[in-house]
């Protein structure tokens, strides 16, 4: 079995982040959506799951969604296969609601490079490129 990875996303307003993700390339897969979430794929093994805040909570016990807004919980990276390929992404995301910005390392942009995206709900993908 190919293992998979699904990063769980809270959202408030599911149409804007579905035109968002498949503005980055992502695809809806329509057969893993409702109204309660909606399963956009990366690739066959790596998908996004846009969440309803009530659908989210459930599996919280307890816990309260974080304020994405103004406080993180997590950071989802995704590699690409060159530098221009992650500007391009996050260009993309800029255009479609979202921002972008660039955390200086002092690691030569011939070796790695990174952008950090933000969703329109404040969910941050790290979008990044090394030379392995």
């Amino acid at each position: 079995m190919v293992k998979m990875v699904f990063v769980n996303l809270p959202v408030t307003d599911m149409q804007r982040s579905i035109k968002f993700y498949e503005a980055l390339g992502f695809e809806q897969n329509k057969e893993f959506s409702d109204e309660n979430g909606v399963g956009m794929m990366w690739s066959d093994a790596i998908w996004i799951m846009l969440l309803t805040h009530d659908f989210y909570s459930k599996f919280l016990q307890g816990q309260t969604i974080a304020d994405t807004q103004n406080m993180s919980g997590s950071m989802t990276a995704f590699s690409f296969d060159s530098v221009a390929a992650v500007k391009e992404f996050a260009a993309k995301a800029a255009a479609n609601g979202g921002s972008y910005y660039h955390v200086e390392l002092g690691i030569p942009e011939n070796q790695m490079y990174e952008l950090e995206i933000k969703d329109p709900d404040g969910n941050i993908l790290s979008a990044s490129w090394m030379a392995m």
